[in-house]
Order: C-alpha cells, then structure tokens, then sequence
C-alpha cells in the first residue's frame, strides 16, 4: 500500500484525489462523503487550518481568515494579481518586497500560495490514506497546460511541503484524453476544451494505438469561471451603490455573501430561464435582483468570447481544420453553461462529447497516469503519453531579442542546443539570461533565471564558441547549461523563478508541517484501530458459527458479548486510546476461543475432513500488519 500512486486533480475550485481498481478510475471521496474537496482553507479560532467544504463557512463568517481559488496566485508576483486582490478576501503581507514570492494573511498569519495549496493536498492525502489504511506518499498531479515554469515550480513545492513525492506533473486536458481514450478506446483527432474555475486551456491530441500524442496546446491562466463570478459581483455592486446609496466592495462579510448568491445563480441558470438573486445585506438591507438567462448570457459573452482565439490557434499550431477534429471532450464546470456548449459547438462543428463528468475527468486521468508510472495493467499498460511545453524557452540575446531554444509544443521530455559567441574583444564572462514566452524581446517574456558563465579566455569578439544546452523534463521543468568550448569553462542552473521559492524555504515549509505530523499520527492510529476492529469482528463472528464458541462457558460468552458490544461502541469515535483499551481487552477475553477455534481445526485435518484456509488461519488476536510500519515511516 505504501507504494500506491494517487492521481490529483489540483483544481481552482474543486480538488479531487484518485486511483485505479480493476481498470478503471476511482474518485476517493472524502470524509463528508463526497468527491469534490473545495478548494477553500481557512484557519479557525485556534489557527488550525480547516479545509474543503468545512472552511466555506468562514468565507462569509470571517472571510480575513479565509483562501479560495489560490490556483490563480501560484509561481505569480504582485504585479500579476492587482485584479484578483479587488474582489477576493484577500490580505496581502505589508512587507512583500519587488519580484518576491507572495504572502497571504489569513488571521494574522502569513501563507504563501504553495503553502496553502499543500494544506488542500495534505487533505487530500489524507483521504486516501483513511480509504486505504496506510500510508500514500507518491502522486501525480494536473496543471493547466499553459502553465509556465515557475507555476509549475510552485505546485511541485506544494507536493513537497504536504509530503508527496510529485512523480509526474501531468497537463490537465492531456488527463482528460487519458480518461476519454481509456472510457471510449478510439483512435482519432480529438480537441480537450477545459474550462474551469481560474484558468481555460486547449488540447488538440491524435489518439492512435493507445499512443497519447499532443500535437497542440493553448490557453490563458487567468480565465475561467471565476472571472464570471467577479462580472457578477460587480454588477451587484453598483447596483447597490445606485439603488441603495452603500457602497459594501471593502466589506469582505457582504462581498463573499454577494459571490455564494451568484454563484447559485450561475448555477441555476444553465437550466432555468429566471433566477432571483438576492442578498441580505448589512444593516438589514436587502439587495434583490432578476436575471433572466438571455440577460446572462448577454453579460457573460465577452469572458466566453476570450476562449476562442486560444481554440483557433491550437488549431493553427496543429495545422488543422474544425472539420479535422473528431470529437471534442468538455472538462471543467464552467462547461456545464449551456452558452458555453454552444459555442464549442459552433466554433468545431460538431456537438461536444459530454458523457463523461466535467468535474471529475481530470482527476480519473490523474489515476490513469499514475497507474502507467506504476507499471500498469489492463487498457493502460499499453498506453504512452506524449505532451507538449505550451510556451517557447529560450535566452536574452544581443540587443535585448529573445533566442528561442525549444519552441511552443515540441515534444517532452525535450532538448535543445544553440551555440552563441562574444559581442566584445576580451570578454571574459556572459551572462545567460533564460526566458520563456513567445514575444520578440526579452522585457516581454517571462524571466525564469540568470547565470553567469565564468573563466572564459580572452579572446577577440566572435571567437569563443559558447554551447547552450535546454533540457526540459517531463513535468515541463526547465534546466539549462553553458559551456564555453574551447576552454571548458562551464555553468549550470536548475531553474528557480526569480520570485520562487528556494530549495531551503521549501525544506523549512516541510519541517514546519511537522506541526501537523501529530495530528496525522493521531488520524492515522485511529484508522489502524478501525481496520484492526473489523478484522477482529470479522473473526468473532466466524467464532461464533462454531463449535469452538458452544464450548465455552456462558460467562465466557457473556464477557465476550460485553467487550463486543463496547468495541462496536468505540469504533466511529475519534478516541484512539478508547479504541486500542478495547481492542486489547477484547483480544483477551477472545484467546480461549482462538485457541479452541484452532484445536478444531487441527483436529478436523487429522479426520480427514476439509475446511476453508481462511477458517484455518484466523487469528482473533492478530495485529494489524500495517500499523508499526507506517507510523515509524510517518
């Protein structure tokens, strides 16, 4: 069980974690029952964090103390969420300074964007380990596929900091093909439109003989269904400055309570003509509002509207034609939106493939990955996946102009060598500068690291042959090296975002989610307890169907009944100490009924008589054979 791969669904709004059994993906649910985890952290009154539908409370209650699509924020600067801040209950640290790592406030304490990310994946984590019984520590995880570097820097290091080993970070759409190829076994073209809660990505992929072949991608990270909500919210806001004279956008309380309101009636509306959107308000006010849905639809028109130039240029990139696609998969909620649909519908000429739950695909192609790391079985052990980086890397070179390396949509894992030379007699350094973005010049595209190769000789302008090496992984994770040929001298740089995290921040974020290590102790016994308590009931009541438990005596029987009957009582609580206290006392008053079970059995050999292996080896008072080794390795 230690060694089980998990597939995760990362998402903006909703979370899911999963994993194969007998072929086919399985969604975890979590502790309430239910798959979808939001994608909410918030910290109570004592400072602990509380995640997923518990911490929605606290969005209205005392939204200072709470977080909710953090996606948008991961491997971003200030400068890139000035927009975001506007309407999310965000509180920043005072003290951020120019191209550093963001920090979030959440009841006086400071969070970064992967911090808050892995206490989502933590819960996650943990709901696996309750349904499995023991301990998982390997994951794959999904990202939008235009993610850039130093986003997917930052959700590795959340991985990290809630204890997964990350084995593959996995573009979302490309997920959903696996989950689609898997569920329909077909080969052809085929476009993934992936519109979720913070961030819209495009895939046009060849399905052909289980091979997975990427030939496209495009999309933008900061669209989705949030920037919908945020129309709305405004929208109910000058309402209520024009018709009620109060201007509520700094009261974080009535924002949040504005955003549950459009919401539901986003919701609605994708199968009712008319909602009514209503609010209470502050000081007893009463905001109500009626939309109809060709009102919405107006209103929502131009954030659709932006998905459709990434659509046409992955179609550009894949050198194809709407008419050459075969099948286009719809994930994320945001696509429940019947305007959306059409115009999916509209844009490729044909009606999208929608059998497969929007909400839930992504993640199933989580497990359908992590199961082909782990040497597959079934549909999958024949399947291979061939993704694509969405954006072009390369270095600042002379007068400012970018050198691309390895260009948008090459295969990973990837590399790529270009050879450059002096602009100066004499110089005896460079400095490498690695960019990624597909503008001209370097001030246009992302910055992802500067090095200095040292130690050149001093040579005449034009003369030193320096070899640039790219190497991107395939999580799309960038490394890159210099060498200067003619001397040796060489440099090397594993990518690290400028406004990223380091190695030694992240290490210090682990260290520090020990504080956490008791608590998950804690939970983790008492699911050892629970599966020990089964195993041990299981026993008993094979006991009782034999002859071994009529020849004990009643008070034996009665003593038994009793310690049952106490155990049962214990099992769902949350008290491990109980729990072990009873399983302890019940394994002793259970010994004389293991040994006669066992007497019975033997003696039942020496006739000749048969019985089942189970029977023959049931332990009353076996341990758990998992618990001693995943709390030592905890």
């Amino acid at each position: 069980m230690a060694d089980r791969i998990i597939g995760i669904d990362l998402g903006t709004t909703n979370s899911l974690v999963a994993f194969m059994q007998d072929g086919a993906p399985v969604i975890i649910p979590g502790e309430d029952g239910l798959n979808l985890v939001p994608s909410v952290v918030a910290l109570d009154d004592k400072g602990n964090p509380v995640v997923g539908n518990a911490a929605r409370k606290y969005l209205v209650e005392t939204p200072e103390r709470a977080v909710y699509s953090v996606k948008r924020l991961m491997g971003r600067d200030l400068r890139d969420v000035q927009d975001e801040l506007e309407l999310f209950p965000f509180r920043l640290a005072d003290d951020i300074a120019p191209g550093e790592v963001l920090r979030l406030s959440l009841g006086g304490v400071t969070f970064t964007p992967p911090e808050i990310s892995a206490m989502v994946l933590r819960q996650l984590k943990r709901n696996a380990e309750r349904y499995f019984g023991g301990a998982v520590t390997k994951a794959v995880i999904t990202v939008p596929a235009y993610f850039n570097d130093a986003q997917r820097q930052a959700t590795k290091d959340a991985g990290r900091i809630a204890g997964l080993e990350v084995l593959r970070l996995v573009n979302e759409p490309t997920a959903a093909s696996l989950a689609y190829g898997l569920d329909r076994r077909k080969n052809g073209t085929i476009a993934v439109y992936d519109f979720g809660g913070g961030t819209f990505d495009v895939s046009i992929l060849k399905l052909h003989d289980g091979i997975f072949e990427v030939l496209a991608t495009n999309g933008d990270t900061h669209l989705g269904g949030d920037d919908i909500d945020n129309l709305l919210i405004r929208i109910a806001l000058n309402d209520i400055r024009g018709d009620l004279g109060v201007d509520i956008s700094r009261n974080g309380e009535a924002v949040q309570r504005i955003r549950k309101a459009v919401i539901e009636a986003k919701i609605a509306l994708s199968l009712a003509d008319l909602v009514k959107l209503e609010v209470e308000l502050p000081d007893g006010k009463h905001y109500l509002r009626e939309i109809t849905r060709p009102q919405f639809e107006a209103l929502i028109a131009p954030v659709i509207d932006r998905t459709l130039p990434p659509c046409k240029q992955a179609l550009r990139d894949a050198g194809l034609l709407p008419s050459d696609i075969d099948e286009v998969v719809l994930v994320g909620g945001s696509t429940r939106i019947p305007q959306v649909r059409q115009i999916v519908r509209h844009l490729f000429q044909r009606e999208p493939h929608c059998q497969l739950n929007p909400d839930e695909v992504v993640a199933a192609g989580a497990a359908i990955q992590a199961n082909i790391l782990a040497g597959g079985s079934g549909a999958t052990k024949e399947m291979l996946l061939l993704d694509i980086t969405p954006l072009s890397l390369g270095i600042e070179a002379l007068g400012g102009v970018v050198a691309k390396i390895i260009h948008r949509n090459s295969t990973i894992p990837a590399s790529a060598t270009e050879h450059f030379t002096t602009g100066v007699d004499g110089q005896t350094a460079v400095a490498v500068h690695v960019v990624q973005g597909e503008r001209e010049l370097a001030q246009d595209c992302r910055s992802l690291a500067r090095f200095d190769l040292q130690g050149i000789p001093p040579m005449p302008a034009g003369l030193p042959r320096i070899e640039v090496r790219f190497l991107i992984d395939a999580n799309g994770i960038l490394q890159v090296s210099a060498r200067e040929q003619r001397s040796g001298q060489a440099a090397h740089v594993s990518v690290q975002p400028s406004y990223g995290l380091t190695d030694d921040q992240v290490e210090k974020m682990i260290l520090d989610s020990f504080d956490y290590a008791e608590q998950d102790i804690e939970q983790r016994q008492i699911i050892e307890a629970r599966n020990e308590t089964e195993t041990i009931l299981a026993a008993l009541h094979k006991g009782r169907n034999g002859p071994a438990w009529q020849a004990l005596g009643s008070d034996e029987q009665r003593a038994i009944n009793a310690s049952e009957g106490h155990l049962r009582t214990l099992r769902e609580g949350g008290d491990y100490k109980a729990i072990r206290a009873a399983i302890d006392d019940l394994n002793e008053r259970t010994t004389r009924l293991a040994e006669l079970m066992m007497d019975t059995a033997v003696s039942s050999v020496l006739q000749g008589k048969t019985m089942a292996t189970a029977d023959v080896g049931d332990d009353i008072a076996a341990p758990h054979p998992f618990a001693a080794a995943e709390i030592k390795s905890t």
